[in-house]
């Protein structure tokens, strides 16, 4: 992926995640899908994939299509009851976007997530290579916050940080936050009628900050300050974001229009923030011994192959940081493992064709991906 020019045109952006949120998917009263918003958002994103833009959706709603469907009470719902209504709202969600993408020749895929997948190393880096294959064939990812098995410990609460947390996993460089206002104010416009639109924003400073306003009451969980919560977390992986109004039909073709909008613009690029946080804020668990194969190839940019690795050191899991180093002891880069010590020792020295044969399982090529890798 190229670096992102830090500008307002969605047209420069290679990886995008889309956050729809459930006041603009599904009636407040019935908790019906709005299919003819869907299917305008639908267009929007099969024009961004014919540019060859690659496109994830956040999509909020389960629970409030699901509700309708299983006759809940209206008002607050209980944890078991939230639970409940995704597990039959995210059935009907998911074949609403197949049906409406379908049509644009664009496969769904459903991906469930917790906090605990974002913050698990394992988890973490499973996801995304997951998320990165699906991508790679096409396919449009429809991610969730997994509300059938999460606590109120460990759940995220609302979307806006989960799209963030997405987008700093897959590196991608776009958050569009949908929303039911078009951006940052100086302060409520519903009620401060000398309230004005912030721009652009491009760093989070206490007074950005003290403009966030609590979400009105509705079908929606989020409001500014979870807006914010998911800015600063996009920024940290130098990832980009706007804050714009959903409501009108192809808000995604409204933006590149130039309708007002908000956007928050990192100091780095996806890549760099990513590199920056593997080299380091991650303590290393191991170390991989290479020969002066892979070192020429390291320093040519290319991934670590079992091949040219002759020595494992210490115990660790899959997605952990380890040290890269040569015969000598002297460290030439870090990264993050794509096995565990174990299997990692039963693999060192052979062919990536061999992987399967040697662990009775066919994984990734790779010891370490060049994108999770970075040089001393």
């Amino acid at each position: 992926m190229s670096p992102l020019r830090q500008t307002h045109d969605l047209v420069a952006a290679r990886r995008i995640v889309i956050k729809i949120g459930s006041a603009l998917l599904a009636e407040e009263e019935t908790g019906a899908v709005r299919r003819t918003w869907l299917e305008a958002i639908a267009a929007d994103v099969a024009a961004l994939r014919r540019r060859g833009q690659e496109v994830m959706i956040v999509s909020s709603g389960a629970i409030a299509v699901g509700r309708r469907h299983l006759q809940l009470p209206a008002g607050a719902l209980r944890l078991d009851e939230k639970q409940a209504a995704a597990a039959t709202g995210m059935v009907r969600l998911a074949h609403a976007y197949q049906e409406v993408l379908d049509r644009h020749g664009l496969t769904v895929a459903l991906v469930l997530l917790t906090l605990g997948d974002t913050e698990d190393r394992r988890h973490y880096i499973n996801a995304r290579n997951t998320l990165t294959t699906l991508l790679r064939a096409g396919a449009v990812p429809l991610i969730n916050e997994n509300d059938t098995v999460a606590t109120d410990e460990i759940r995220f609460g609302d979307n806006d940080r989960l799209a963030a947390r997405v987008a700093a996993m897959v590196s991608a460089d776009t958050l569009i936050l949908l929303s039911d206002i078009d951006g940052l104010y100086t302060g409520d416009p519903r009620i401060d009628p000398a309230a004005t639109l912030i721009p652009e924003v491009r760093r989070m400073t206490v007074e950005i900050e003290g403009y966030a306003a609590e979400a009105r009451p509705g079908v929606g969980t989020g409001g500014m300050v979870t807006k914010l919560a998911a800015a600063r977390i996009a920024l940290a992986a130098g990832c980009r974001m706007v804050i714009a109004d959903g409501k009108p039909l192809h808000p995604l073709r409204r933006i590149e229009e130039g309708t007002p909008c908000t956007w928050f613009l990192p100091q780095a690029t996806p890549q760099t923030a990513r590199k920056r946080w593997i080299g380091g804020s991650l303590k290393p668990a191991g170390a991989l011994i290479i020969d002066s194969g892979a070192l020429s190839a390291l320093t040519q940019g290319k991934s670590l192959l079992p091949a040219g690795v002759v020595a494992v050191e210490g115990e660790f899991s899959k997605g952990d940081a380890v040290v890269v180093r040569t015969k000598d002891g002297h460290e030439v880069a870090r990264g993050l493992s794509g096995y565990s010590a174990a299997d990692a020792r039963r693999i060192i020295g052979h062919k990536s064709g061999e992987i399967e044969q040697r662990l009775g399982y066919r994984g990734r090529d790779e010891l370490i991906h060049r994108d999770d890798l970075v040089l001393g």
